[in-house]
Parts: structure tokens; C-alpha cells; sequence
């Protein structure tokens, strides 16, 4: 079968598209032959910086959607030929990947490959931010890092479903603004200046919901912006800055709170509430709540060109590899 791999850390060009063995499931996986593969910021942090690699050569790809081709030991409620998307540790840029049959979710009826592939990374961690770490209660104003890409699309959708009185995104480009805008945001401010467009747009109060994938000083000014007992979520770090660290002169004048949250971690160490939260993220995409549009569709061998248009900084929505 063929793959992408990367035998070294660098640019785009050290993705190769090679022949690899096909391989078999073992206990407790299963074997799907992909459809479409999705495109993360965790996989160009892959690729250039060894993020979550364990060693070299490595082959990216953490979401797929696709048609089970054979199922391993001790799996059940899986059957070959059925369509489903998973959430792997890494493999997916592949036409055939191992999957855990824990992270294995059929695909909601009515609901394409296409928007399948969409569903895995995004999906659940959008909603497990708002509703199982930051706790969106009706009537809080909520601030959403990144508002134009794949989690901040649907974050902005779900934070208006569950009651936010307003929802502000903050884009590194205005010229992805009017992206965010059609979803759920009521106002989107520039990175550079969104501390102080915030302070303005809520009178000075702060917002009670703050989530941020970038760190460093991303991190730092949206603490910043926190009212009173808020909360302040960080699931990332994508300008690679030094890890928050963060003590009592932050948090106790305004009994602010802190948390962090990892998909990938979660999968890994309870995959039964992963499958719970998921399945309720999914419900909200077959029910027509909630939209991820795919902004740019790639084959298989032009994965580098993915990555050179993530890192662009231009692209919206979500990206995709068709296998």
C-alpha cells in the first residue's frame, strides 16, 4: 500500500509518498481502508519539531474516516465493511491504518466519508473545552483563539448552541474573519490587538470563557482578559513558546481558573468518556447543529502541499487528504 512517511524533521518536502507493508490488527484494533485522512496542526508539529513522535521514520495522521476492512481479537460492535471515522496516534496519511477500536465511531446515518473524515479530532475536542472543561453555562461571554481553523469553527457553533450571550474569535489574518463570522461569532478581532478590542467589547468586564491553542504570550494576554471567576482553557501550543506556568498573583484577584486538555491524551487514557463525548459532539453535525466545512481537499501524494498551505496561515475550516 502507499503512505506518506517522513524519515527526518523539517519543511514539507520531507514527506514522502512510499510503498509500505499492509498491515493487520491486532487485539483490540481494527484495519480501515481510508477514504480521507484529516490534516492538523499536531501533524506539521510532527513533522518539524517531533511533536508526539517516537521515533523516525514516522508516518503523520491522527483522523480518518473509511470502510473497516478486517477486525482484530476481542473486537466487537465492529464488522468489516462498515463506514466509520477514527482517531489514531499517528498512521493516518495511509490507505490502510490501524485504529483502536476504542477511538472507532460509526458514521452518523445521512453524513458522507467526506464529512466523516471532519468529524474525530474536532468535533469532541471543541465540545469536551466548552462543556466538559470550561463548563459553558447560559449567559457567558466566551473568547475562542484561532476562530477561523477546524476547532474554532465548530467551537464558535457550539458555544452559541449552549446559551453564550456573545462569542468572540480572534484570527491571525482579518481576512478570516468573515469565515469565523458565519460561525457563531458575534465579533472577531485581529491577534495583535484582541486584549484591548475585548476590554472594549465587554466594557471593561472580560469574558468568563477563554480558549486558547497558541501559548506563549497568546497565552499570557488571554489570561489577561479573564472577568471574574473565569475560565481559561489551553489546549495547545502552536507558536511552541515555553510551557504557562501560572501562580496565585494570576488567579486569586479574580478567582480565575486554569485547565488544559489533550484529545490525544484523553484517548489514550479513557477512551470509554472519549467515546461518550464524542458521540454527543457527533449528534450535534448529523442533527444539522453544527457545521465543519472543508475549505481544501488534497490527494493522498500532494500531502506537502497541505502542510505548505497550513503554515501559510491562510487556510480555513478544515483540510483534507483524499485517499
Amino acid at each position: 500500500m502507499r503512505a506518506i512517511v517522513f524519515e527526518e524533521f523539517g519543511g514539507p518536502d520531507v514527506l514522502t509518498y512510499v510503498e509500505v507493508a499492509l498491515p493487520e490488527p491486532g487485539s483490540g484494533e481494527v484495519t480501515i481502508d481510508v477514504a480521507y485522512s484529516g490534516v492538523n496542526f499536531a501533524d506539521i508539529k510532527a513533522r518539524s519539531e517531533g511533536y508526539r513522535v517516537p521515533s523516525l521514520p514516522f508516518r503523520p495522521g491522527l483522523e480518518v474516516s473509511g470502510v473497516i476492512r478486517a477486525v482484530g481479537p476481542d473486537v466487537t460492535g465492529l464488522a468489516p465493511g462498515q463506514e466509520v471515522a477514527a482517531l489514531v496516534d499517528g498512521g493516518g496519511y495511509a490507505e490502510v491504518v490501524v485504529a483502536p477500536a476504542a477511538t472507532v465511531f460509526g458514521i452518523p446515518d445521512g453524513l458522507s466519508l467526506r464529512a466523516g473524515a471532519t468529524l474525530p479530532s474536532a468535533l469532541p475536542t471543541a465540545y469536551a473545552l466548552l462543556y466538559e472543561v470550561a463548563r459553558l453555562r447560559e449567559g457567558d461571554t466566551v473568547l475562542i483563539q484561532g476562530a477561523a481553523g477546524g476547532i474554532g469553527t465548530v467551537a464558535g457553533q457550539l458555544a452559541r448552541m449552549g446559551g453564550a450571550s456573545a462569542v468572540y474569535g480572534v484570527v491571525s489574518s482579518l481576512d478570516k474573519a468573515e469565515h469565523a463570522l458565519k460561525s457563531g461569532y458575534d465579533q472577531v478581532f485581529a491577534a495583535d490587538t484582541f486584549d484591548t478590542d475585548v476590554r472594549a467589547a465587554t466594557g471593561g468586564r472580560g469574558v468568563d470563557i477563554a480558549l486558547d491553542p497558541v501559548g506563549g504570550e497568546t497565552f499570557q494576554r488571554t489570561l489577561a482578559v479573564l472577568g471574574r471567576f473565569g475560565r481559561l482553557v489551553s489546549f495547545g501550543n502552536a507558536c511552541s513558546g515555553e510551557p504557562w506556568r501560572i501562580g496565585p498573583a494570576d488567579t486569586y484577584p479574580l478567582g480565575v481558573s486554569v485547565a488544559g486538555f489533550s484529545i490525544l491524551s484523553m484517548a489514550a487514557a479513557d477512551p470509554a468518556r472519549l467515546r461518550v463525548i464524542a458521540e454527543q459532539a457527533f449528534r450535534t453535525v448529523a442533527e444539522g447543529e453544527v457545521e465543519l466545512p472543508v475549505s481544501a481537499e488534497f490527494a493522498l501524494a500532494d500531502a506537502a502541499a497541505a502542510h505548505r498551505l497550513v503554515e501559510s496561515r491562510t487556510s480555513t475550516g478544515k483540510l483534507l487528504l483524499r485517499v
